[in-house]
């Protein structure tokens, strides 16, 4: 009697199982219509959409900072010598901090790092020259009438959130310039920094120590431009700021060498004169006066000679203090496109297509019962 109630069971619980996917069926194929219109709908704006999608590629470069904890310092022998000859050169003139990579990507969004990208040349094939980014992106590159069509059919909702943030936004203006001494970002450069933040990208990876910089680009060698374009100006900052005070210190020695050499010759000059004029003069007073013009040229000497030691020793640490960049990947020419391909667009919009429909058709009776009670109501 168990075993004839548990075959029964089971046989209801199959039948039940066969008459929800009998119910699926019919409900899908109740709404193919509604599935296959959805479906070519989808397939249509995916076409569109896979056609308006400019080209992208992408050249990457990515470096090793060398990071120095060490602090260049003056010689100690000069300081009593140039203290004597009343030179203060302070107890140590140690270099700038060092730029850490995690502030590589604020160096990147300052304004003039941009401005000076944005004057970085890039080849032109249809003049065969290389023009300005500036230049390009204002003068050359117009987008194509598709991408214009998309824009405005497609983008529109981004682009009426855009403009009623920038009509909401309030404007600030400037109404006091002291000598120049505030930048005024011009509505055009604006729109070229948007461009440069959306095609550019740094990366710090930490844990690792290296740097990534890419640059996607619709064409494959201003790709590669403009990645080694961010790299140079981006080393030439970070050993601009670090070797800044180094140079100081070469500048000042340079100058004061410069000082002492001139008195070192006038010294020697006014000893030598001295001597010819008194050959043959032997009376304590001559001997004084030659005894204390040797003196004056032998302090003048030691300074010089310190000065001219210590002006190369600072040349060398300018050197040793300028930071080094291991180029781990160098950027090259994209051979592929890095962007989604065409292909791949058109075929998740039909299976975006195909689900929607399918749930339309199984939210169709649904709807219709809420109407249903709603007008009874």
């Amino acid at each position: 009697m168990k075993n004839i109630n548990q075959d029964t069971l089971i046989k209801h619980k199959y039948e039940d199982d066969n008459i929800d996917l009998i119910a699926l069926a019919k409900t899908v194929w109740g709404g193919r219509k509604s599935i296959i219109k959805t479906t070519l709908i989808f397939i249509c704006i995916g076409f569109f959409v896979a056609i308006t999608t400019p080209a992208v590629y992408t050249s990457s470069i990515i470096l090793k900072p060398i990071l120095s904890d060490s602090n260049s310092k003056l010689g100690g022998g000069i300081s009593g010598l140039a203290a004597m000859a009343g030179i203060n050169l302070g107890g140590s003139s140690g270099s700038s901090a060092e730029i850490h990579p995690t502030l590589y990507p604020k160096i990147f969004e300052d304004y003039n790092f941009q401005k000076e990208l944005m004057e970085s040349p890039l080849f032109d094939e249809s003049l065969n020259s290389d023009i300005s980014f500036a230049k390009y992106y204002t003068e050359i590159h117009k987008a194509s009438s598709l991408q214009l069509i998309k824009k405005y059919t497609l983008g529109l909702p981004a682009l009426l959130l855009r403009t009623l943030k920038k009509s909401f936004s309030k404007k600030k203006e400037i109404t006091w310039l002291n000598n120049n001494e505030f930048e005024i970002i011009s509505e055009a450069d604006q729109k070229l920094m948007q461009i440069l933040k959306s095609q550019l990208s740094i990366n710090v990876n930490e844990k690792k120590g290296f740097v990534s910089i890419s640059a996607n680009m619709p064409y494959k060698i201003h790709a590669a431009q403009m990645a080694k374009n961010v790299q140079n100006i981006l080393q030439r900052k970070v050993i601009e700021h670090k070797i800044k005070k180094a140079e100081e210190d070469l500048a000042f020695i340079e100058e004061r060498f410069l000082e002492k050499k001139m008195e070192f010759e006038l010294a020697q000059k006014n000893l030598a004169t001295y001597l010819d004029a008194n050959k043959n003069v032997n009376t304590a007073i001559a001997k004084t006066q030659s005894e204390r013009l040797e003196s004056e040229f032998q302090l003048a000497f030691s300074v010089y000679s310190e000065l001219a030691k210590q002006v190369e020793s600072q040349k060398i640490r300018v050197k040793e203090n300028t930071p080094v960049f291991v180029i781990l990947q160098d950027a090259v020419i994209p051979l592929n496109k890095s962007n989604t391909s065409k292909s791949l667009i058109l075929v998740v919009y039909s299976f975006l297509g195909i689900f929607l429909g399918i749930f339309i058709a199984f939210a169709r009776p649904f709807i219709a019962d809420i109407k249903k009670e709603w007008n009874n109501k």
